[in-house]
């Protein structure tokens, strides 16, 4: 009886070891069967949203873009305006003076101090000259002697150089002023040892002042010597400042911009007291009178081998190859040179759309032209 016991629970044991391996298949079957599932599902939006953005599958080779041509009538017109170029840079002093030394010694006067006015050739230092001035005296004792004695002319000439020599020496213990001006600084006393060569004191000019304003290559045209220039400074209340264009350099140069400019200078006739050196302004020049261009689009333009050319709309609808000269104004207008078109005329513009193809299906595709990429 025991035994049979046993035996019932043995198979009971085996039945629901059994069943517990179904179940386990069961959920193992099911996990991958809805890991399947989330790995489609993913993949196919993966799929949908490359095909959506890129307009084909990832296996698939990359295609190159459409460009779509329009042909689009545009009319060439008139525009008259007036030419302004804005200015902006800082005046200088018309000219500047460093007093420089060109004798070495002791400074025994200084005849001048700062925002003093000075003439041309007005001494402003002279240096210890005793030295000086005994060699001049000796030098033309010696001249003196070599005529009484009948020197030959070759010792007379010498002895005229060592005279001139020597009274420029003495000339170069003093320092001049090399125009009327006014003294801006001063650097030296009394008493003080200087060395040839170093700088002393500096005058300024400001009976005038100059600026040099950066003009664009493409504004030259409008820019004259003689031309009026209207100027603002912050430090000057009262009203603009009257300039005119005294300088313009034969060669202009190329900033890191890449862009072509001229350094024009500007001058400013016995400018008020309260407007010095260094001040900045802002301002305009403007051209003279009106003008009239004729413009038209870049676009319409076609340039081969050097000529230019524009397709010209005809009263009854054709066309015709005009060859014109143009200059390109900036934004996608050109200014019409010469060529036989006028203000009123049509010309045809070509512009190109490069878009997804099944895209522009929408479009009046009558009107374009579909040009493969290369």
């Amino acid at each position: 009886m025991f035994e049979m016991q046993r035996s019932d629970t043995a198979t009971e044991t085996l039945v629901k070891n059994q069943f517990k391996k179904k179940q386990r298949r069961r959920r193992a079957r099911r996990f991958f069967t809805w890991i399947f599932i989330l790995a489609l599902i993913a993949g196919g939006l993966y799929l949908y949203n490359f095909y959506k953005e890129n307009d084909r599958f990832p296996w698939a080779e990359e295609r190159a873009p459409i460009s779509f041509v329009r042909e689009v009538d545009s009319e060439v017109y008139e525009s008259i305006f007036t030419q302004t170029i804005d200015l902006s840079s800082y005046v200088e002093p018309n000219d500047i003076q460093q007093v420089i030394l060109r004798a070495t010694g002791t400074v025994t006067d200084v005849y001048v101090k700062e925002g003093d006015s000075v003439k041309k050739d007005d001494v402003l230092i002279a240096l210890d000259d005793i030295n000086e001035r005994f060699d001049v005296a000796q030098s033309q004792d010696a001249l003196q002697a070599a005529i009484l004695t009948g020197a030959s002319d070759r010792e007379i000439e010498l002895a005229e150089l060592r005279l001139t020599n020597a009274k420029n020496k003495l000339d170069y213990t003093k320092a001049y002023a090399n125009f009327d001006g006014v003294v801006a600084s001063v650097k030296v006393s009394e008493g003080d040892y200087f060395t040839a060569g170093q700088i002393a004191m500096t005058i300024v000019d400001r009976s005038t002042l100059k600026a040099t304003v950066e003009i664009d290559e493409i504004d030259m045209q409008y820019v004259e010597l003689g031309q009026k220039a209207v100027l603002y400074f912050d430090s000057y209340t009262d009203g603009s400042i009257e300039a005119y264009v005294s300088y313009i350099p034969m060669l202009g140069r190329y900033t890191n911009q890449g862009i072509g400019v001229m350094d024009v200078e500007l001058t400013i006739e016995s400018p008020p007291s309260r407007i010095v050196p260094g001040y900045t302004f802002k301002g305009t020049i403007t051209s003279e009178g009106e003008t009239a261009l004729i413009l038209l689009p870049q676009s319409a333009v076609t340039t081969s081998r050097g000529s230019s050319s524009v397709l010209k709309r005809n009263e009854d609808g054709t066309t015709t190859r005009v060859p014109v000269t143009v200059k390109y104004l900036g934004e996608g207008i050109s200014q019409l040179l010469s060529g036989d078109l006028k203000a009123g005329d049509t010309v045809v513009t070509r512009r190109t759309d490069t878009s997804n193809p099944f895209a522009s299906m929408g479009g009046n595709m009558n009107m374009m032209v579909e040009i493969p990429d290369e």
